[in-house]
């Protein structure tokens, strides 16, 4: 085994709350587990629907080294300049090339090249680009563009609403990143495993935010919603509460890029 690096992979950001809770606790959970980098999906942190500049930056205060998003991303039209003009700030790769910003960045952070690949699924959500393929497209070109040198950890956010994309995927991209994980459901699962190729893999990372709620959002107007078939705004909790963070710690063999061992927060 190679040099020992370890990740940290941080589920949904929801509302102020949840960005309370993220910058209360993962700096400290950086340090005890001497973390070497940190992946958050923010997407829902302004209220639950996309974000503010305001909201990237204090994710990124926080600690975090790259911030992903998924489908919320452009709720927000203000926030777009970000998504063009900041190489640290995510939006799924598979959405046509005209859109605003990036789906992927290669980092390289102490002595290891870092790439996350942000990418959305297609059942049950929006009909882009094959996120499959898309992923094959990003990892040919890094290879590529490395000339035969060592390949960097690749981290792969998969925001996605079906259990069976997010895990078809995971089998597909399986030795070719060193985590697979899903994010967009908000409910963490307990399926966190080592996939026979050397990926990392969970269906759902969490979310991070107030847990009595329903995802984060006020249970009142979600019973309504469901109890009377009427499309109620949907809106954060309000809560003298603490947040949770959701996520998973990550264990990668630098040399082979595969991980090593996987587990959740809270631990």
């Amino acid at each position: 085994m190679g040099n020992v690096v370890r990740a940290m992979m941080i589920g949904d950001v929801v509302g102020s709350l949840g960005l309370e809770a993220l910058e209360a606790q993962l700096p400290s959970l950086i340090k005890e587990h001497n973390i070497d980098f940190v992946t958050v999906n923010g997407e829902n942190s302004a209220e639950g629907f996309g974000m503010t500049e305001a909201d990237f930056k204090r994710i990124v205060a926080a600690g975090a080294d790259i911030v992903t998003s998924g489908n919320h991303v452009w709720e927000k039209r203000e926030f777009w300049p970000v998504l063009e003009n900041d190489k640290n700030m995510l939006r799924p790769a598979n959405y046509p090339s005209a859109a605003p910003g990036t789906g992927f960045a290669l980092i390289k952070k102490g002595d290891v090249n870092w790439l996350v690949i942000n990418l959305q699924g297609r059942e049950l959500m929006s009909d882009i680009d094959c996120p499959f393929q898309c992923f094959d497209r990003i990892v040919d070109l890094i290879v590529e563009q490395a000339g035969g040198g060592q390949p960097p950890v690749t981290i792969v956010d998969f925001h996605a609403e079906s259990s069976r994309e997010k895990e078809a995927l995971a089998y597909y991209a399986d030795g070719r990143a060193a985590l697979i994980a899903g994010t967009h459901t908000h409910v963490q699962t307990a399926d966190e495993r080592i996939l026979p190729n050397g990926s990392a893999y969970i269906t759902d990372l969490g979310m991070t935010g107030i847990t009595e709620s329903v995802i984060g959002m006020d249970p009142k107007i979600c019973q309504d919603r469901f109890t009377k078939q009427v499309q109620y705004q949907m809106k954060t909790i309000i809560s003298k509460e603490p947040g949770q963070v959701n996520g998973v710690i990550l264990e990668i063999d630098s040399d082979t890029g595969k991980a090593v061992s996987i587990q959740r927060i809270p631990c």
